[in-house]
């Protein structure tokens, strides 16, 4: 699985405009649910807030996965933003987020989500990589080193 197949520049935020948690995953709802086509942007805003009421999704490496398995979403979804100063996500480490990872899937497609969250951190723990993120100055900037990083991983698990 890669991350790429499921995002696009026109859902990355470079910068986010949003100074806080909650703000900063409204405006990547509003970003994800505008390009996607869906169709109730109030009830995808509703779960991933519900889920991050749960527990917070600082995982550690200046990353943020807000994330949700939500009704009436058609298939794996995702948005990016990178604030202009990170952001305090009650992470696991303490530290703030430079970098919000949006995912929204459907309820069914459990595996797909898991999978997701999980190429998602295993990408973030590659200290070149997070470096490369944390100097994106553009949507497409970002969404190239995804890409690229993405394909260094499979080139490598090929040999």
């Amino acid at each position: 699985m890669n991350i790429a197949d499921f995002l696009s520049p026109d859902r990355i935020k470079v910068p986010l405009v949003a100074t806080e948690k909650k703000a900063a995953i409204e405006e990547l709802v509003r970003a994800l649910t505008a390009s996607a086509g869906m169709k109730n942007a109030d009830a995808v805003l509703a779960s991933v807030l519900e889920r991050e009421a749960t527990r917070t999704t600082g995982v550690g490496h200046g990353l943020a996965i807000p994330h949700s398995k939500c009704p009436g979403v058609k298939t794996l979804s995702i948005a990016i933003g990178k604030p202009s100063e990170p952001i305090d996500f009650q992470s696991i480490d303490g530290l703030p987020v430079f970098l919000i990872v949006l995912l929204v899937s459907p309820p069914e497609q459990t595996g797909a989500h898991i999978q997701a969250l999980a190429k998602v951190s295993r990408l973030m723990t590659i200290e070149a990589f997070r470096g490369k993120l944390r100097n994106a100055s553009t949507p497409q900037e970002l969404y190239d080193t995804i890409c690229k990083q993405e394909k260094l991983l499979d080139s490598s698990a090929a040999t």
